[in-house]
């Protein structure tokens, strides 16, 4: 098994997606990147914790690439907001990816590179190329967020 994290807006969403990839055993949202340990959604929401909210993704390399969890990343939110998505604002909302090892900080900036150059969005890439740093689980409530109330079809959310 393998271990990737992903921050692209609101973490319910992503957390969806991501749990119906092939290959992804598990997908648990939480919070990343900030300096208060073991941090709450309300403190998360201030802004001024530095996290951003994210789905650590458990997977087989087997059965699914991390070049392939890039494109779900990429595919599923827009890489080109900085500090928002859709409605929501705040840099608890920042398009980044957290690298557990150089292997995907290296594939992380080469598929960040490729899809600037191929002009795949209208504006530049935004998404910050980070290390990952302590991973603080969400509150239980915050765990299948969607799917707890009916609404993990995407066409629900999108």
């Amino acid at each position: 098994m393998a271990t990737a994290t992903f921050g692209a807006g609101c973490f319910w969403g992503v957390e969806v997606t991501f749990r119906r990839t092939q290959g992804v055993t598990d997908a648990v949202v939480g919070y990343m990147g900030g300096t208060v340990p073991n941090p709450t959604y309300e403190q998360v929401c201030t802004g001024r914790t530095g996290h951003a909210e994210v789905v650590q993704v458990s997977y087989d390399p087997a059965v699914v690439t991390y070049d392939a969890l890039l494109e779900v990343f990429w595919g599923c939110h827009d890489p080109t907001q900085v500090n928002r998505q859709g409605p929501d604002v705040g840099t608890q909302y920042r398009s980044v990816i957290f690298c557990h090892d150089d292997d995907q900080r290296a594939r992380a900036e080469a598929s960040r590179a490729r899809l600037d150059e191929w002009g795949v969005y209208r504006a530049p890439i935004a998404t910050a190329i980070e290390p990952a740093g302590t991973f603080w689980p969400a509150e239980p409530y915050h765990q299948r967020y969607l799917e707890k109330r009916g609404l993990a079809d995407p066409v629900e959310w999108l």
